[in-house]
């Protein structure tokens, strides 16, 4: 899209000023960050995470089916009976028995849930409701509205099939078919198909943990901005976003950017129970950004160090703990203190790590045509956040790396590669949790 106002213009001329790019910029190699260090290239990003969640070994436990929504099979998902288990029937109507006119049998008809019904002989009808049990020797269901009474007969107004309306056993599957395999995401669909094939419990892989950290002096819980303070947008946003992710959050807490602030993130490096640990701000190279420090002294392995993407390159995933000791280990993913720098570093290494780290699928990746050129870095991976009409990806306006206006009105962000995009170009797409209908929680 051609900018439209002197501010996005200044924006686009600013991520053209950038250093010389290094060896291997891009969307698959990588650039050198403001902090001197090798950034990842955008997807290999998202790669490293992805395969940083499938490293770590999972953990597994039974739960009733109404704890499970959103959780993924650990196990295969096997029928434990026929289903149906017995004949039934798929209308109401009547069971019949060998060719018409048939006499109507004295007494009550047949429900659902009732005893065994007495077998029909030849010629005899009794009537049935969907879903009950199909008395023996029939042949047949005729539909309430395909047939009619004359005293104690009925006429079928169409010929009759054998087996017509009728639910054989075991027609959907046999006991010991596999419905489903271990990995497959605990839907409402799925708790419905386990619960008609009779379990109460499933074997899942739990949600991965997180506690968020939100750093910095100059934010305000309450209120309007004043004085050089502003609103703590990120406290409210993430915890939610996290959730639709699949996530557990155990916690969200402020730290300062004072000493005691690096102490308490340091603590929680080393000791919190979360599986991951997110923090927003201090990955830069400023004199109070802590987190590049205080992993070091942790002793943490730094997995992405930066990434070729705008908004959000100073971002980082790393790993803490002993490897011979899994249920130590986890990991800290380090998001930009800008509300949408840390919304691109979501999206870059949180969702692959969770997705991996619950035991999901990575998405499907799809893309669609851009309405309009849209400017790119000279090297980086840019993410703009863009509304998806039935034939375009339509980007919007304010997406500068503090603002949340942009991406609060999309459906998702698109990629945009290094050197930007002319109108009408496939662009892959990244659908924000809410509009593609996120996880189950």
């Amino acid at each position: 899209m051609t900018p439209t106002n002197s501010a996005e213009q200044a924006l686009d001329e600013a991520l053209a000023l950038v250093s010389r790019a290094p060896e291997g910029a891009g969307t698959g190699g990588a650039s050198r960050g403001a902090g001197g260090h090798r950034a990842s290239g955008w997807q290999r990003a998202r790669d490293t995470a992805a395969h940083a969640g499938s490293r770590v070994r999972p953990r597994t436990r039974s739960v009733p089916l109404s704890d499970a929504l959103g959780e993924v099979l650990a196990t295969p998902l096997d029928a434990l009976t026929d289903l149906p288990s017995f004949d039934t029937s798929a209308m109401d109507g009547w069971a019949v028995a060998g060719p018409g006119p048939w006499s109507v049998r004295a007494g009550g008809g047949v429900l659902a849930g009732s005893e065994r019904p007495e077998p029909l002989t030849d010629g005899e009808a009794v009537r049935i409701a969907t879903g009950a049990r199909i008395p023996g020797d029939a042949t047949a269901v005729i539909r309430t509205e395909h047939c009619r009474e004359a005293g104690t007969q009925i006429f079928a107004d169409r010929p009759v099939l054998t087996g017509q309306d009728i639910r054989p056993r075991g027609q959907e599957c046999r006991s010991g078919d596999l419905l489903l395999p271990a990995g497959s995401l605990v839907t409402p669909a799925v708790l419905g198909l386990a619960a008609a094939a009779g379990y109460d419990e499933l074997t899942t892989r739990p949600r991965p943990r997180v506690e968020i950290l939100v750093l910095g002096d100059e934010l305000l819980s309450a209120g309007r901005p004043h004085e050089g303070l502003v609103r703590d947008a990120l406290s409210p946003m993430l915890g939610p976003w996290m959730e639709r992710l699949g996530a557990e959050v155990v916690g969200t807490r402020r730290l300062g950017d004072d000493p005691a602030g690096a102490a308490a993130l340091l603590e929680a490096v080393t000791t919190s129970t979360a599986d991951v640990l997110v923090t927003t701000g201090g990955t830069a190279s400023g004199p109070v950004d802590h987190v590049h420090p205080v992993l070091r002294e942790a002793g943490a392995e730094l997995l992405v160090d930066g990434v070729a993407v705008r908004p959000g390159h100073p971002m980082l995933l790393a790993r803490t703990g002993s490897g011979a000791d899994e249920d130590t280990v986890r990991h800290v993913v380090g998001l930009p203190g800008n509300p949408l720098a840390a919304v691109s570093g979501l999206l870059t290494l949180a969702e692959p790590l969770l997705r991996a780290l619950a035991g999901r699928r990575g998405r499907p990746r799809y893309t669609a045509p851009v309405q309009g050129d849209v400017p790119g870095h000279p090297y980086d991976t840019r993410l703009v956040p863009v509304l998806l009409s039935e034939e375009h990806a339509v980007p919007l306006r304010y997406h500068g790396p503090a603002m949340l206006r942009g991406v609060a009105a999309a459906d998702a962000l698109a990629v945009v590669p290094p050197k930007g995009a002319r109108s009408g170009q496939e662009l892959e797409i990244l659908d924000l949790p809410w509009a593609s209908g996120g996880c189950f929680t």
